[in-house]
């Protein structure tokens, strides 16, 4: 009999360290959403989307969202250059991540409110191996979240500078890309603007 192969393990990467400008300051990790802040949404979104372990990367009011936030079982990580933009979060992420034995890393922003399990589910089992790309995609269009094969993630980190995060990276790869439709049970709106918070609950 041929053994099983094991279960690939994809770790769940959430970037959560924003400060919310346009928000007034309102770090975007502490919004509330159906009484608790959207940082502990959004790790329950990966576990109940079968990923683990789980990884937070924190920056404004680090301190706070600790203090406030239930982030139990999961493994936090303070980018100090946060105010940088996304980039350094996802190095900061995918760098915590290296020498975990983690096959791939979902990535999951916390200003996402509207894709929930079901999406990363679908995303999580498009992977193929530690070489794989996959994405989320919104009427044929990539979004998040977005999954990187382990072998990848030194060349994604090295490339990922500013807002663009693996902006990129992405965009030079995409025949490598396995998108995953998900517009029929996630909705990809971001909560950037004072307007936006009317998505929250």
């Amino acid at each position: 009999m041929t053994p099983t192969p094991p279960t690939p393990e994809v770790a769940g990467l959430l970037l959560a360290a924003g400060g919310g400008r346009r928000l007034g300051g309102r770090p975007k990790a502490l919004l509330e959403h159906h009484g608790r802040p959207l940082v502990e949404h959004a790790v329950r979104v990966l576990r109940d989307g079968g990923c683990g372990p789980v990884h937070v990367v924190l920056g404004a009011a680090a301190d706070e969202v600790l203090a406030r936030a239930d982030l139990s079982g999961c493994t936090v990580t303070v980018n100090p250059g946060w105010t940088e933009g996304m980039g350094s979060s996802l190095r900061a992420g995918l760098g915590a991540l290296a020498g975990t034995g983690a096959d791939a890393a979902l990535v999951l922003l916390v200003d996402q409110p509207g894709i929930g399990a079901d999406a990363v589910a679908r995303v999580r089992s498009a992977y193929r191996s530690r070489t794989g790309l996959a994405a989320a995609a919104y009427d044929g269009e990539r979004g998040h979240p977005v999954l990187f094969g382990a072998a990848l993630w030194a060349d994604i980190a090295a490339g990922a500078v500013g807002d663009q995060g693996a902006r990129a990276y992405l965009r030079a790869h995409r025949d490598a890309i396995t998108l995953v439709e998900c517009s029929d049970v996630a909705q990809a709106y971001d909560i950037d603007t004072v307007a936006d918070l009317k998505h929250l609950g």
